[in-house]
């Protein structure tokens, strides 16, 4: 059974290449917060590994709830999959679908009891998200409303995972401020999503409804990037918020450069393969983004750098 859910992770949630993503996303979410509630120091290891642990296992759920909603198309058109050929059941799923939810529980109840209310905002979401919203016929018809719909949890889960920093010291609501970086989730979650399913002709499958077979190549990489123009907007409000606007420029200006030159070379030929560079840089983007929105302003502040 551990050999099956090593192999399991490694096709359909790579820890080691999700961890880095996430422990960014956490770390900063957290940061972030503590930056607008005028904090000059590292939040303190607590509320850090909570916010980690926490938004680890709602990636996961978010894995696990695909593979419930998609499991007849996966059966029909990608048997090869974990579920379809019976690596792992539904049934495995669901159990470990129970443990996120344990471990979250007594996490949030360690950390401070408060959080168990958007906890379970949270949660209901992803139940929601699970079953299609009890939609599926309609949302599948309309990609851009799925799409918007499905990305509404990330701000939910970041809301959370900066919680960990301003729900333990009593306050009654969220730092002033904080709704660029919900919105900076947001947008990035199209980022990712949309950059995940932009292929080369030849990648296509039959039974899955990638964005470039859905809107043309040339029109899922403009909306990619539009994505990303508007992560970046958000980001550099954000980052006024804190004081570090002009790094944060910087940084998203060269890399929304560097994925305009991925994009165009996407397009300059239908070559197997060539999507994957979207997804990896998206990855960058993310990683990079988010550092410089919570961990390095942080780090800059302790240490009077600039």
């Amino acid at each position: 059974m551990a050999n099956r859910w090593w192999i399991y992770q490694r096709e359909r949630f790579p820890i080691f290449a999700h961890t880095p993503v996430i422990a960014a996303f956490s770390l900063s979410a957290v940061c972030y917060s503590a930056l607008l509630r005028g904090a000059n120091r590292m939040p303190e290891w607590k509320p850090c590994l909570v916010a980690f642990a926490s938004s680890f296992l709602f990636f996961l759920q978010l894995r696990l709830a695909d593979e419930f909603k998609d499991f007849e198309e996966d059966s029909r058109y990608r048997p090869y999959r974990a579920v379809p050929r019976g690596l792992v059941s539904l049934r495995d799923l669901a159990k470990m679908w129970v443990g996120c939810i344990v471990i979250q529980l007594a996490l949030a109840l360690w950390l401070s009891p408060r959080l168990i209310v958007l906890l379970l905002l949270t949660w209901t979401y992803l139940a929601l998200m699970s079953k299609e919203f009890f939609a599926r016929r309609w949302l599948k018809a309309r990609p851009i409303t799925y799409m918007v719909t499905h990305m509404a949890i990330m701000p939910l889960v970041d809301l959370y995972t900066t919680s960990c920093d301003w729900v333990p010291t009593g306050a009654a609501r969220p730092p002033h401020g904080l709704l660029w970086f919900l919105l900076v989730s947001f947008f990035n979650g199209m980022v990712v999503e949309i950059g995940r399913k932009i292929r080369s002709p030849q990648d296509e499958e039959e039974g899955v409804e990638t964005y470039s077979f859905l809107w043309g190549r040339r029109n899922a990489v403009v909306a990619w990037l539009t994505m990303m123009a508007c992560t970046a907007g958000c980001a550099y409000v954000a980052a006024l918020r804190i004081g570090f606007a002009r790094p944060v420029f910087i940084v998203l200006l060269i890399l929304f450069c560097a994925a305009a030159g991925v994009g165009f070379y996407f397009l300059l030929g239908a070559v197997p393969k060539r999507g994957k560079l979207i997804e990896t840089t998206a990855g960058v983007w993310s990683l990079l983004m988010y550092l410089s929105l919570g961990l390095v302003p942080m780090i800059s502040r302790q240490w009077n750098i600039g």
